[in-house]
C-alpha cells in the first residue's frame, strides 16, 4: 500500500513542478512585480494557515483531508485549463490560482507529511521516508524540464491539464489505499485552534523535537539558500557559464538521490541523532569546497558532497521527528516542521542576498559553511540528539 501511495504522490509532484513553471512562466509576461505577487499568493496562505492545516489532520484524518484538497485541486486546474484557453493568461487568474494552491497545501502538506507513519512500521519508517525523499528529488528534476516543453508545445493549459491529470491519479489511489496501521486523532472536543497551540507546545516542550526542530531551521537557514540562491552568485563569481552551475546543482541533486536510495535499501544509520547531524557536518564541507574552490570539477564534487550531506540529514531527521511524537500529533507536527523551514528559509535568503550584494558571494557561501557545520556539531554535542536511537 505505501509503495501504491507513493507512486500516486510522487507522479502528483511532477505535475505541480510542471505547473509551477508554467505559472511562474505565465506571470513573468507581466512584470516582475507580478511574478512576486504570484508567489506571495501561495506562500502567504500556506504559512498563515500551516498549523490549522495540521490540526484539521489530527482531527479528521489525513487520507480524507488528502482527499478533499485533491479534489479541490482538480477542479482548480480544470477551471484553470478552461479559463486560460478562452481568456489567457490574464494576471488576476494567475493570482487566484496561486492563492487556492497556497490554502490547500496548507492542509494537504501536514496530511501528506504524515501518511508513511500511517502507512507502515516504525521499524521500516526510515526507508519509506529515504524512497519518498528520492522520488520528491527525481520528479523536481525532471518537473522544469518538462513544464517548458509543455507550455512551449500546448502553453499554460496544456501545463494545467496536465496537473489535473496527476491529481485524478492521486484520487485513484487514495480510493484504494487504506492506513495499515491505526494512528489516533485528536479529541473532538478540542477546538483547532487549540489543537494547533497544542501542537507547538509538545514540540517545545519535548527535550528530543526542541533541539530537532531548531536543528531543522539551521538546514533551512542555511544549507537550502546554497542550492536556490548562491550557487548561481558563486558561478558568476568565479566566472563559470550556465552550464557548469548547471552542472553544480545536478552534482547536488545526484548526491541526494544517491543517498536517499542507499537508505532506502539498506535503513538509516542505528544511531538516528548521529546521522542527521553527521549529514550537516558532510553538507558543510562541501559548502567550504564550493565556495573557495576557482576550479568547476571540484565545485561539481563538493556540490555532490552537499546533496549527499542533505540527504543524509533529511533521510534521518524525518524518522526522528515521526517516532517521536504522540500519535494523535502526527500532522500537527508535521506542520510545525514545514512551517519552522518556511520561516528559516525566508529569514535565510533575504539575509544572505544582501550579504552576497554587499560582500560577495564566496563570503555568503563561508557564513553558510559555518552556520551548517556549527548546527551539525551541535547535533553530536546535544544528548537527546546524540544518544537517540532507531526503534
Amino acid at each position: 500500500m505505501y509503495l501504491v501511495w507513493l507512486v500516486g504522490t510522487r507522479a502528483s509532484l511532477l505535475g505541480d513542478a510542471v505547473l509551477y513553471f508554467a505559472l511562474g512562466w505565465a506571470a513573468s509576461a507581466h512584470g516582475g512585480g507580478m511574478g512576486a505577487l504570484v508567489l506571495t499568493a501561495i506562500t502567504l496562505p500556506r504559512t498563515v494557515l500551516l498549523l490549522l492545516g495540521g490540526a484539521v489532520g489530527d482531527r479528521f484524518g489525513a487520507r480524507r483531508v488528502m482527499v478533499i484538497g485533491d479534489a479541490v485541486m482538480l477542479t482548480a486546474t480544470l477551471i484553470l485549463a478552461l479559463a486560460s484557453l478562452r481568456l489567457g493568461a490574464s494576471p488576476w487568474l494567475l493570482v487566484m490560482v496561486a492563492a487556492v494552491i497556497g490554502t490547500v497545501d496548507a492542509f494537504y502538506l501536514p496530511a501528506t507529511g504524515s501518511m508513511p507513519r500511517r502507512l507502515v512500521g516504525k521499524e521500516q519508517l526510515p526507508r519509506a521516508l529515504a524512497m519518498q525523499q528520492a522520488g520528491g528529488q527525481i520528479a523536481s528534476l525532471l518537473g522544469a524540464p518538462l513544464g517548458a516543453v509543455l507550455v512551449a508545445a500546448a502553453g499554460l493549459t496544456g501545463a494545467a491539464v496536465a496537473d489535473a491529470g496527476t491529481f485524478a491519479i492521486v484520487l485513484v489511489v487514495l480510493v484504494r489505499v487504506r492506513p495499515a496501521f491505526d494512528v489516533g486523532r485528536s479529541p473532538r472536543g478540542e477546538g483547532l485552534l487549540a489543537g494547533a497551540v497544542d501542537g507547538v507546545r509538545i514540540a517545545v516542550g519535548d527535550p528530543v523535537l526542541r533541539p530537532a526542530l531548531l536543528l531543522t531551521a539551521a538546514a533551512a537557514c542555511f544549507l537550502l539558500p546554497v542550492v536556490s540562491l548562491l550557487s548561481p552568485l558563486l558561478a558568476r563569481e568565479h566566472g563559470w557559464s550556465a552550464g557548469m552551475a548547471g552542472l553544480v546543482a545536478g552534482g547536488q541533486s545526484l548526491g541526494m538521490v544517491a543517498v536517499a536510495l542507499a537508505v532506502s535499501r539498506r535503513g538509516a544509520l542505528g544511531r538516528i541523532g548521529v546521522g542527521a547531524a553527521s549529514g550537516l557536518c558532510g553538507a558543510a564541507l562541501g559548502i567550504a569546497a564550493v565556495a573557495l574552490t576557482e576550479t568547476a570539477a571540484v565545485a561539481v564534487a563538493g556540490g555532490i558532497v552537499i546533496g549527499a550531506g542533505s540527504g543524509m540529514f533529511a533521510c534521518h531527521i524525518g524518522p526522528l521527528v515521526l517516532t517521536g511524537i504522540p500519535d494523535t500529533h502526527v500532522a500537527r507536527m508535521q506542520a510545525l516542521l514545514v512551517l519552522v523551514q518556511s520561516l528559516a528559509l525566508v529569514v535565510g535568503n533575504n539575509a544572505l542576498g544582501a550579504l552576497a550584494d554587499a560582500q560577495g558571494a564566496t563570503i555568503a557561501a563561508a557564513v553558510c559553511a559555518v552556520g551548517v557545520g556549527a548546527a551539525g556539531i551541535a547535533g553530536h554535542v546535544l544528548k537527546p540528539i546524540r544518544c537517540l536511537r532507531r526503534k
